[in-house]
C-alpha cells in the first residue's frame, strides 16, 4: 500500500522530545517512499511470475527484517503493549490492505492503482467521524466529496478503460482506513516504532500459513534477484520513515506520502512502459489537493484541541491555588 501506515499514523506527544529535525525528517521521509515505490513496482514485476500472495509474503518478509533490525537496535520493550487485541486486529487489517494491492496492480497500472489509494485519508476522516465519534465539519466533509469527484475521474467508470480489478484497490485503501483508526485508538498509548512491530509480525506470520499450499518455484533466474531487492527496498523504507518520525514533526512530513504518485509513475514508466493519461493526472491532482486541505484543517483542530487543553489545566491549577489560600 503505497500511503504507509507509520507515515499517517498520530504521534503522541512527548513533552521530553528534542526539538525536531525536520529537513533531515523530509530527506529521510522522501527516501523512504522512493523505497516503498521500488517495493510496489518490484512487486508488480514479480506478479507475472509467482502468485500475487506469495509476492505479498516475499514483501512482508522484508518490512518483518526491518522491524528486527528496529528491535535489535531499540530492544525488545518495543514489544510491551497495553492493547494487545487491537494491535493484532491491526495487523490483521495490514494482511488485507497489503495482500488487496499487490493482487491489484497485477491487473492495473501502478500509477492508477496508486492515485486510488490516496482515497485512504478521506475514508479515515470518516470512519473517525462515524466510530470515533470525531467531529468532522463542513469543510473537511466538503474535501471528503472532492476527494471521491477525485476517484471517479482517475477510474472513469463506463469510460471504456475501467478494470474491475481497481474494486480490490479500493477495499485495499478500505483495510489501510480501518487500520488507520485503531492508530488513533492507540495514539498515545504505544509508541509507532511498537505499532509498526506488531503489525509487520502478525502479517508475516498471517500470510506464512497458505504459503505452503499457493507456493511457486520461480522459473527463471533473475526472479530470484529481484526478491531479495524487494524485501530489502520494504525495509529500508521502514527504517526510513519510522527514523524520519523520530526526528522530524509528522505535520510537515506527512504531506509527503503523496510523493508516491511521482515514484508509482516514474517505476511504472521504467519497468512497463506505462505513463498515466490526462484523466488519471487530473484525478490525482484533485485527490492530493483536498488530501492536503484535509490534512491541513486536521493540524488546526489539533492545534485548538492542545490550546483547550492547556487552557483548561491552566485553569484547574489556578482552582487549585485559591482553594489551597481558602
Amino acid at each position: 500500500m503505497p500511503i504507509h501506515p507509520t507515515a499517517a499514523a498520530a504521534v503522541p506527544h512527548d513533552p521530553a522530545r528534542k526539538a525536531p529535525e525536520n529537513l533531515k525528517g523530509i530527506v529521510l521521509i522522501t527516501l523512504g517512499f522512493i523505497c516503498f515505490g521500488a517495493t510496489d513496482a518490484l512487486a508488480k514485476l514479480l506478479t507475472s511470475e509467482l502468485p500475487p500472495l506469495q509476492v505479498v509474503w516475499m514483501r512482508q518478509t522484508g518490512l518483518f527484517l526491518g522491524v528486527l533490525v528496529m528491535i535489535a537496535i531499540r530492544g525488545t520493550h518495543l514489544l510491551r503493549t497495553r492493547h494487545p487485541v487491537v494491535q493484532i486486529g491491526r495487523g490483521v487489517l495490514a494482511t488485507g490492505s497489503a495482500a488487496f494491492f499487490i493482487i491489484a496492480i497485477s491487473n492495473v497500472p501502478l500509477a492508477d492503482a496508486t492515485a486510488v489509494t490516496f482515497i485512504a485519508p478521506f475514508l479515515v476522516t470518516a470512519a473517525g467521524a462515524l466510530f470515533l465519534r470525531e467531529p468532522v465539519g463542513v469543510r473537511r466533509w466538503a474535501a471528503v466529496a472532492v476527494g471521491f469527484v477525485g476517484m471517479v475521474i482517475v477510474i472513469r467508470p463506463g469510460a471504456g478503460v475501467f478494470h474491475p480489478a481497481i474494486f480490490i484497490v479500493i477495499a485495499a485503501a478500505t483495510c489501510f482506513a480501518m487500520r488507520q483508526v485503531l492508530s488513533r485508538v492507540l495514539s498515545g498509548e504505544d509508541s509507532i516504532a511498537t505499532t509498526v512491530a506488531y503489525t509487520s509480525i502478525t502479517s508475516t506470520l498471517l500470510l506464512t500459513l497458505p504459503v505452503p499450499f499457493i507456493w511457486e518455484t520461480p522459473a527463471h533466474g533473475w526472479v530470484w534477484m529481484v526478491v531479495p531487492a524487494m524485501a530489502l527496498a520494504a525495509g529500508a523504507g521502514e527504517i526510513f520513515i519510522i527514523r524520519a518520525l523520530d526526528v522530524a514533526q509528522a505535520v510537515v512530513v506527512a504531506p509527503l506520502q503523496y510523493s508516491m504518485i511521482i515514484w508509482s509513475t516514474l517505476y511504472g514508466f521504467l519497468l512497463f512502459a506505462d505513463l498515466p493519461d490526462g484523466f488519471t493526472l487530473l484525478g490525482c491532482a484533485v485527490i492530493v489537493a483536498s488530501g492536503l486541505y484535509t490534512l491541513n484543517r486536521e493540524r488546526i483542530v489539533a492545534r485548538q484541541q492542545r490550546r483547550q487543553a492547556q487552557a483548561e489545566a491552566r485553569n484547574e491549577a489556578e482552582a487549585a491555588a485559591r482553594m489551597e489560600e481558602l
